[in-house]
This record gives C-alpha cells, sequence and structure tokens, in this order.
C-alpha cells in the first residue's frame, strides 16, 4: 500500500535552499506551481519538500534524512557542488555498521546523510 516517502524539512529563504539543492546537489524543482512558501525537490525520483520557517534558528534545527544510493562513489564524485559541500565530520567513509555514507548540512542545518549497505 505505501508507495513512498517524501520529507517535510524546514527553511528560512526559499530562494537560498532551492539554490542551494539545484546547484550544490543537483535536484530540479518538483511540480509546476510556485508556492511562496513551500519549495518541492527532485533528483532520481527521490523528492524533498520544504516548509517557510522565517524563525527558524539553524543552531537549534534537528532535521535529518537518511537518503539510500546504489552507487555512492559516483554520487559523491558528481556533486556538483564538489566535495567542499560535505560534512567536514562525516567524509565518504565506510561506517562499522556496513554502511558507506557521506553527510551535508544545508543553509538551514538540515542533516541529509547518503549511504550504502556493503
Amino acid at each position: 500500500m505505501l508507495t513512498a516517502t517524501h520529507p517535510k524539512l524546514p527553511m528560512r529563504d526559499k530562494a537560498a535552499t532551492k539554490d542551494f539543492y539545484l546547484t550544490k546537489l543537483g535536484f530540479t524543482v518538483f511540480g509546476n506551481t510556485d508556492h511562496a512558501n513551500y519549495l518541492m525537490v527532485e533528483k532520481d525520483g527521490l523528492q524533498l519538500h520544504f516548509f517557510a520557517h522565517p524563525d527558524l534558528d539553524p543552531a537549534e534545527n534537528y532535521g535529518q534524512v537518511y537518503i539510500r544510493t546504489n552507487d555512492i562513489d559516483a554520487l559523491y564524485a558528481s556533486l556538483p557542488g564538489g566535495q567542499t559541500i560535505v560534512h567536514p565530520n562525516d567524509p565518504l567513509q565506510l561506517k562499522p555498521w556496513g554502511q558507506k555514507e557521506f553527510s551535508v548540512l544545508d543553509p538551514d542545518n538540515n542533516l541529509l546523510t547518503f549511504g550504502q549497505s556493503f
């Protein structure tokens, strides 16, 4: 019955969020209507949704999404924003729990972890 999940994360500035996901992570805008307080982006069939939260304090935002991939090395190498956007405490590495992962923080401190089973 369940077919997909679309995480909803907070954003302070829609233009900054849109720019980050499109230029740094290679997403595209999803949908054909521009909503002032909402943004939907998509890459490889995966959607992320964002809602306006102008008073968000990034230091107190704990939004997190774990995204599985079937080719972590290619994804890491293809990041349009380069490796400079990768979280310095979580570069591409094999984890003790059998996942190869890396993480990225967006402008609002939402943590995206990309992983592949090994």
